[in-house]
């Protein structure tokens, strides 16, 4: 049965979606309603963790290279570093509400096979005051504009926040409301040495269904350490021109996982020189290498289990010359259990799914783990 009444109230909630004050919005139910008076806190006032460059070196502050990058890397690399991935800001609130106010920079906010939360989404964890951060909700983004509630109904207790932004989208802007009169802390990026993951579309989060959930967000919780991701889908290569830019750092540890995009005869043509590159502007930062995934098909796929073994031997090789010449605190990752042995671990026999993540992230930890201890110990 038509309603008028309730007609006429969705029409006029449409006509102030634009306006500033007074803001109504849609919320994740997709109902209108007035939006609550807000304190709102740009998070360029306090940062970003998971930028390596400061804001005065960037195009637009949530860049992934600096602006000097332009040019000097493929145009691929240097559109993929328009993207958002990685970074993460973090606060103190006690409002029942938390609220984000973002303009995203593509129009284009899913992919066919990674939904809009992952690569557009704004994904939230809490410090559950035992020392474990834990997942508090995801925003749905159906515009350019996202502008509502990111969760409500909160027990109203003073609680760190981890707030992470986009994978395969950019940010143009970034505010986060709270009620008015509620406490609020802005928590400046932490200056402990990141770990830096340099790889392909799985490195830049594909597919997960949020951005909290790519193994580089979850190996920083497990490790308590920030991240910087340099995955550039489709285009890690092991690239001089970018081996340039990631010897500028000083992480705690470079983690090259660059397989997914190469083959065995660019693994040994470039493999060692990027160690070599890193290792010559930083000789006692530990470097993990990282085998291929196993296509989670590749089981029926002969030609997929042949791409494996030679791009993983030609890794090896190369390995194994380093040890044999010396040098120190290179370590190495086997790829075939990444997704797990029951191939349930992607969307698309490729890209891990949220499983495929953890189970990586699990395989992962060990080995940075012993990289990090070897690190701290030179």
């Amino acid at each position: 049965m038509f309603d008028r009444r309730r007609f006429l109230m969705g029409v006029a909630a449409a006509a102030a979606f634009t306006a500033d004050s007074a803001f109504t919005v849609f919320g994740q139910n997709n109902q209108a309603q007035v939006e609550p008076d807000l304190d709102w806190h740009d998070v360029e006032d306090w940062g970003v963790e998971g930028r390596g460059w400061p804001a005065t070196e960037m195009k637009r502050f949530f860049d992934r290279l600096p602006g000097r990058a332009e040019g000097l890397v493929r145009k691929e690399v240097w559109d993929l570093s328009r993207d958002s991935a990685g970074m993460l800001t973090r606060f103190s609130t006690d409002s029942p509400q938390i609220h984000v106010d973002y303009t995203l920079f593509r129009e284009r906010l899913a992919l066919p096979h990674m939904p809009a939360t992952g690569v557009s989404g704004l994904d939230i964890y809490g410090d559950d005051s035992e020392g474990t951060w834990r997942w508090v909700a995801v925003m749905r983004p159906e515009e350019q504009r996202v502008r509502g509630p990111l969760i409500k109904d909160l027990d109203g207790r003073e609680r760190r926040y981890t707030l992470y932004l986009p994978l395969y989208n950019g940010i143009d802007r970034l505010k986060v409301g709270v009620l008015k009169g509620a406490r609020f802390a802005p928590a400046e990026p932490r200056k402990d040495a990141p770990i830096l993951f340099y790889g392909t579309s799985i490195t830049h989060g594909a597919c997960a269904s949020r951005p909290g959930m790519a193994h580089p967000a979850i190996l920083g919780r497990r490790l308590n350490r920030p991240v910087l991701n340099f995955g550039f889908s489709g285009n890690g290569r092991m690239e001089k021109e970018v081996g340039s830019f990631l010897a500028e750092l000083d992480p705690a540890a470079y983690v090259i996982d660059c397989l997914p995009n190469m083959n065995g005869e660019q693994v040994l043509e470039r493999a060692a020189p990027l160690v070599g590159q890193l290792r010559e502007a930083r000789p006692r930062t530990p470097i993990v290498l990282v085998e291929d995934r196993s296509f989670t098909n590749s089981w029926i796929r002969p030609s997929a289990r042949a791409h494996h073994k030679a791009s993983r031997a030609a890794l090896h090789q190369v390995y194994e010359k380093l040890s044999k010449n010396g040098i120190r605190g290179v370590f190495y990752l086997a790829g075939e259990q990444l997704l797990g042995d029951d191939s349930e671990g992607a969307t698309d026999g490729s890209h891990p799914s949220d499983l495929g993540f953890m189970r990586q992230a699990d395989r992962f930890e060990p080995v940075l783990r012993k990289a990090l201890k070897w690190g701290s110990s030179r």
